[in-house]
């Protein structure tokens, strides 16, 4: 038995059939199975995205073109009650393409605000390292104050805010590689991979038969932004044990000192991650949870989450990189050392 199981029902909350909260999980899981059907083999990157929505965060997802990267937010889109708008980023890019003007109003001599793309609740910034700095600098104010700048005037962002960003880990010529400081405002980084062979079959079938099907759209789940607001406020009041709490703490803190943890690990690293990774790391583990359907945090979900929170904000030393490791090997190492409870 998990020992968080072991807890009263008084020291953590429990989803009662009837109740509200079991009808907001119900709402998700329709919204989870409906965006699966027409996205098949990234059961992840959907789940990932999910989390995203319910932790209030923004996600960076890296995948060769094809993967149904811009068609999963594009039927969560559908999903939710609220705007989504894509926007291609390119090296001619500017800031005032995404985040607006100020137009010149010759009959009383004053200027009025044009609204850019980004006051939608879901942006897609695709393939967002093909930007310029002064575009990335102005995508990283509204991601991390989620307001944006126009000459002096600030202007707030919708509260319902998500940004999903893609990257081709194929390409690189033209690109421009994301700041430090940039990556650490995605909650998460996301690696999407190719299907394999039976899915890739199944993905073949459900093409051809889209392609026969009647134009008319089955009834479709539409989750409120109400809904949204309050499966955050259930996230957050999820059950996680005090041990489970040290686990995920000694996770990033491991990224810090790794030789405290492994003296093998010593020298792997330049930098480790910063608080905003543990905040992360909480957030989503409880996300994973609440989508589960279980009201308390395990080890395993923080294990789960640990390579998307984590793989972004940790920066390996020059001889670790020179002996051929990566981001993904030295996290898969801490897991292996740092014990769980």
């Amino acid at each position: 038995m998990n020992p968080d199981e072991t807890q009263t029902s008084q020291s953590r909350p429990s989803i009662e059939k009837g109740s509200g909260a079991a009808h907001l999980a119900e709402t998700f899981t329709a919204l989870r199975d409906q965006v699966g059907q027409s996205i098949l083999g990234q059961r992840d990157l959907i789940d990932r995205l999910l989390i995203a929505l319910l932790a209030d965060g923004h996600l960076l997802v890296e995948g060769a073109p094809g993967l149904a990267k811009t068609t999963a937010i594009k039927q969560l889109a559908l999903g939710l009650e609220g705007d989504f708008h894509r926007i291609q980023f390119t090296p001619d890019l500017l800031p005032a393409d995404l985040t607006g003007t100020e137009i010149y109003r010759p009959n009383d001599g004053s200027f009025r605000f044009d609204r850019g793309p980004i006051f939608h609740n879901l942006l897609l910034a695709d393939e967002v390292n093909r930007a310029p700095a002064k575009v990335q600098s102005a995508l990283l104010e509204a991601m991390g104050e989620r307001q944006v700048t126009v000459g002096r005037e600030t202007y707030g962002l919708p509260p319902l805010f998500l940004v999903m960003a893609t990257q081709n880990p194929i390409e690189q010529e033209g690109t421009y590689p994301l700041p430090e400081a940039q990556l650490d405002r995605f909650l998460m980084h996301v690696r999407v991979e190719y299907p394999d062979l039976a899915t890739e079959r199944a993905i073949l079938r459900l093409n051809r038969e889209e392609a026969r099907r009647d134009r008319a759209e089955p009834p479709r789940v539409e989750v409120s932004q109400a809904d949204v607001f309050a499966a955050r406020e259930a996230v957050l009041g999820l059950y996680m044990a005090p041990e489970v709490e040290d686990y995920l703490v000694h996770l990033v803190m491991a990224t810090r000192t790794p030789g405290a943890y492994a003296q093998d690990l010593d020298g792997w690293l330049r930098f480790g991650a910063s608080p905003r990774a543990t905040i992360a790391l909480d957030r989503c583990a409880r996300a994973l949870a609440w989508l589960d359907g279980r009201d308390y945090v395990s080890p395993e979900d923080v294990q789960r989450l640990a390579p998307d929170v984590l793989r972004h904000r940790v920066l390996l030393s020059y001889e670790a990189e020179a002996g051929g490791r990566t981001p993904d090997d030295f996290i898969a190492a801490l897991l292996a050392r740092v014990p769980a409870p």
